[in-house]
């Protein structure tokens, strides 16, 4: 006994000796992040048998990865991008993008377009490994359901006139909609499995068949040419036949097959090219006679009178081939060519009358020019014609099923204007017949409701806000139906702490036919009957009972329903330690549930081979990148991916739950995270960074990455800082108050730990949170530092700006969304300012850098003008970060990497005691500008 205690003492120290020899681990620094990867377009053969998926790093060269399930590698291809199995599951297709230095190198010599580097087209056979490349491709389709490939490639010197530069004007775009001139390309059509291939010249368009048994495609004949005419072609892949049907020059748009590939439809106009207004006509062929005929022209008499149909509007056949759906439009108007531009003024009118306010007007400028209206033709029944849409009713949704006789069809007319501060619109929906044009109206009142149509058009259904119940209307009884209100459960927002309507959790899925839907609880999911409404507890309860969230999303892709007799793989969350993981369960089944796993990971939707049981997901944790795994059970599994091995050679970080009591008695929840290498014997300063509720995202990977202007957990944690995430609840009327309420106790709570170096605690927040961040600073003085990206600090002037990016007015924020006032300025002033940070910046003691951007499309960037010109004028520490032309959020990468840079440099001086950059210490003059950063430490 005591020679085994000897020597299981001499084998420890041993151990500890070797541990202690191990070299430390190197913290993160801003040279990592272009290396640090992610998996991106998974997907699984309909076999099951192969996958791919690209391992893609932040900025480089990625690779796609071509292996088998069982996790053999058959092929490695760099670059390779948006790759597809063929239907057969035989060959995968895909580009391969230039190399990242070829076009840094010719971004650098100011290449135009036409003479950037090309994609190239990648075609890998499985059965006999090999891979065939073609170089210059512009784009590539692959057929749904054959193994038969189209691609367009350019020749490199060839100028792309389809490049436009950005529009901004009505004459601009309308110039670019009525735009003919397009150079073609070479079109190539292969059948893979026989490697029969037939190329095409001066193509502009082009679409196979989803069979793969034909091609169409249009082509502009170059000036002069003699041995190419213009016109639309068909080439039919069994026989090698090519047929023109229907010559001409012009544009030929929007080339739709039916499912058997029996059929096509397309859009073109043939009118000289200096004809002010081009309408379009309606083509159509079913291959039974020498050319299209015109289905629908300008001027016919089924039309409104100075309609068309629309070069924009989607053709698409029924499933069955027998209606084509297809847009219809009021012709352009045309333009005149007399007027002299620079003798015209250049303004906008707003008028209060107008539906839309001029800068969503402007915004949606483009869409609207190319507005149409949804209509219906009959090709076998002598072009029998319906309209479904019109001016009135301008938007509809076709089933799924789209044979279906009823399509939904929604108007918001005449109750536009209140969007302006409501957020959203009252709506009434139909059901318009696609055989008699009959409309039925599903709510008698316009009213705030989400409609869809079910999968086969037999019914619609609807959530409405103010009876916060689901309704179904069934096309064959026209019966309304309140589907949810016997179910003794809420269907919304049970947590809402806006001042709005709460939002329903949503529908997950429907079975085969109609019979039943699938619709969510806060935890459950409930299987309802349509027709009768007559709901059970597809979860059997379980989901409340645990706190389990039950959610489910169909795994096969473009599969439309659940049959009868499908296993469902139901994704999961702990709403108590917020782990993830499935349960399985039968659609026919009564009994509960079966745990398949649950694990302190997270999981991805899964990816389900169309014709086997094989399963591709990703998983992670804090610490374990998302890789690629396969399964048939998810407790056997596979890995097929290892990304970011340098991980280990840094010093990571730990995440786990905290809970405390606010000052008021409610429960919180947080975050922290915590160095790889934390001893608690040691202090460590801490940034507090919060945006509403993050604790959902416990088991989030999260890798260093330059930051849009949010903070670099993984960075600042490698760092040796501690990492707070605070979730906050609001109280409507209160949304400053109610961030000191949870920010500050949370913070108080965790000080109480010998760890935490209290004394140097910074915080940091975007938008939202920026907003927190220089609320929290008029309040206490308890924050060493702050750091505020795109704040509002002056509700009182932000009430009545714009969003730009969507040109919405921001009024509808504090009257029912986010910002949480709950009422006009006029009606709570008092509200407005005393949850402004501006009226009460003298109180400030603390150093705060504010990012406010020029180009903001969310919070109008003078609202950070005015907290810096306010704080200065108080002879505050402030400093204003303006990257020039950029958004709320940064989109540049030069620009992330920047401010990454300072915003570790800003917490280091003020929570570590650093020595100040010189952007810091004294700033970068204008005449410095584009010569100097201030990146510097000062001495």
């Amino acid at each position: 006994m005591h020679k085994s205690l000897s020597l299981l003492a001499c084998l420890a120290v041993g151990f500890q000796t070797v541990v202690a020899q191990q070299p430390a681990k190197k913290p993160l620094d801003h040279s990592v992040y272009d290396q640090w990867q992610s998996v991106v377009n998974q997907k699984i053969s309909n076999n099951g048998k192969y996958v791919l998926f690209q391992v893609r790093p932040q900025q480089g060269d990625g690779t796609l990865h071509l292996k088998t399930a069982a996790n053999r590698t058959l092929r490695l291809v760099s670059r390779g991008d948006s790759a597809l199995f063929s239907a057969d599951s035989k060959f995968a297709v895909f580009s391969i993008k230039p190399q990242y230095q070829v076009v840094r190198q010719a971004k650098i010599k100011k290449k135009k377009p036409a003479d950037m580097p090309k994609d190239s087209l990648g075609i890998y056979a499985f059965e006999s490994g090999k891979l065939t490349k073609y170089p210059n491709v512009r784009s590539f389709q692959l057929a749904e359901k054959a193994a038969a490939v189209a691609f367009l490639a350019v020749k490199p010197a060839v100028k792309d006139s389809l490049k436009k530069a950005p529009v901004d004007t009505v004459k601009k775009i309308t110039d670019q909609l009525l735009e003919t001139k397009k150079e073609g390309a070479t079109l190539t059509v292969i059948n893979l499995l026989t490697g029969a291939a037939h190329q095409f010249e001066a193509v502009t368009d082009y679409q196979i068949s989803k069979l793969g048994n034909k091609a169409a495609f249009a082509v502009s004949a170059p000036k002069n040419s003699k041995t190419i005419k213009s016109g639309l072609y068909v080439y039919d892949l069994a026989s090698g036949n090519t047929k023109l049907i229907s010559s001409g020059k012009g544009v030929y748009k929007n080339l739709a097959f039916d499912d058997a590939g029996k059929q096509l439809a397309f859009a073109a106009e043939k009118h000289p090219e200096k004809a002010l207004v081009k309408p379009f006509s309606l083509y159509y062929s079913d291959f039974g006679s020498d050319s299209a005929r015109v289905l629908l022209q300008p001027g016919a008499k089924v039309l409104k009178t100075g309609w068309s149909p629309s070069g924009f509007g989607k053709i698409i056949f029924s499933e069955s081939g027998d209606k084509l759906f297809f847009g219809t439009a009021p012709d352009p108007i045309p333009q005149d060519t007399t007027l002299v531009e620079f003798e015209h003024a250049k303004l906008d009118i707003w008028n209060y009358k107008d539906d839309y306010l001029q800068p969503m007007q402007l915004k949606t400028l483009k869409k609207d020019l190319q507005r149409n209206y949804l209509a219906v033709i009959y090709p076998k029944q002598g072009n029998k014609f319906i309209q479904i849409e019109d001016q009135y009713l301008p938007e509809s949704f076709v089933a799924e099923i789209n044979d279906a006789e009823y399509v939904l069809a929604t108007t918001d007319t005449s109750k536009r204007v209140s969007m302006q501060w409501e957020g959203t619109t009252l709506k009434q929906a139909y059901l318009v017949s696609t055989l008699t044009g009959e409309r039925i109206a599903i709510n008698p009142k316009a009213a705030k409701s989400r409609f869809q149509l079910s999968p086969s058009g037999k019914y619609a259904v609807w959530y409405d806000y103010a009876s916060k119940n689901w309704f179904s209307f069934s096309v064959a009884t026209r019966k309304t139906t309140n589907l949810t209100e016997k179910a003794g459960v809420s269907f919304t927002d049970e947590e809402n702490d806006s001042p709005d309507d709460p939002q329903p959790y949503g529908i997950s899925a429907w079975t085969k036919n109609d019979e039943a839907v699938l619709i969510n609880d806060r935890y459950d999911l409930w299987k309802i009957n349509p027709a009768t409404g007559a709901a059970t507890n597809f979860t059997n309860g379980i989901g409340r009972a645990n706190k389990l969230i039950f959610r489910y999303t169909i795994p096969v892709e473009k599969k439309k329903f659940i049959e009868p007799k499908d296993n469902l793989w139901l994704l999961v969350q702990n709403e108590t330690n917020k782990q993830w993981g499935y349960y399985k369960k039968n659609i026919a089944s009564t009994k509960s549930p079966q745990l398949a796993v649950m694990a302190p990971f997270g999981y991805s939707t899964l990816i389900q081979a169309k014709n086997s049981d094989n399963f591709l997901y990703t998983k992670s944790n804090v610490s374990k990148p998302a890789d690629v795994y396969v399964s048939n059970d998810l407790k056997k599994e596979k890995q097929l991916s290892s990304i970011n091995p340098q991980q280990k050679d840094y010093n990571w970080f730990t995440a786990e739950l905290v809970h405390w009591t606010t000052p008021k008695g409610f429960k919180a929840t947080g975050v922290v995270y915590k160095p790889e290498n934390f001893d608690p014997a040691k202090k460590y300063p801490m940034v507090v960074y919060f945006y509403e509720k993050l604790s959902d995202g416990l088991y989030k990977y999260t890798a260093p990455a330059p930051t849009p202007s949010r903070l670099d957990i993984a960075m600042f944690a490698s760092n040796g800082y501690l990492v707070f995430t605070p979730d906050i609840s609001y109280t409507i009327g209160a949304p400053g108050p109610s961030a000191v309420e949870y920010v500050n106790s949370g913070v108080d709570a965790l000080k109480k730990n010998s760890w935490v170096d209290a004394s140097h605690v910074g915080i940091q927040g975007q938008s939202w949170g920026g907003y927190q961040v220089a609320y929290l600073i008029t309040q206490t003085n308890m924050y060493a530092a702050a750091w505020a990206g795109a704040p509002v600090v002056n509700m009182t002037s932000a009430y009545g700006g714009i969003r730009w990016e969507s040109g919405m007015s921001r009024q509808f924020q504090y009257e029912h969304t986010q910002s949480r006032i709950g009422g006009t300025l006029w009606e709570k002033p008092e509200l407005y300012i005393q949850n402004s940070p501006l009226f009460s910046l003298p109180k400030v003691q603390t150093p705060v850098v504010i990012m406010s951007n020029d180009a903001d499309g969310a919070v109008p960037w003078y609202q950070g003008i005015e907290m810096f010109t306010d704080l200065r004028r108080l002879n505050k520490p402030v400093w204003l970060l303006q990257y020039n032309g950029e958004a709320h959020n940064l989109v540049k990468r030069e620009n992330r990497k920047d401010i990454s840079i300072r915003e570790l440099q800003f917490f280091d001086h003020y929570l570590k005691g650093a020595p100040a950059p010189v952007w810091l210490e004294k700033g970068v003059p204008a005449v410095e500008k584009g010569r100097n950063w201030g990146l510097e430490i000062t001495q």
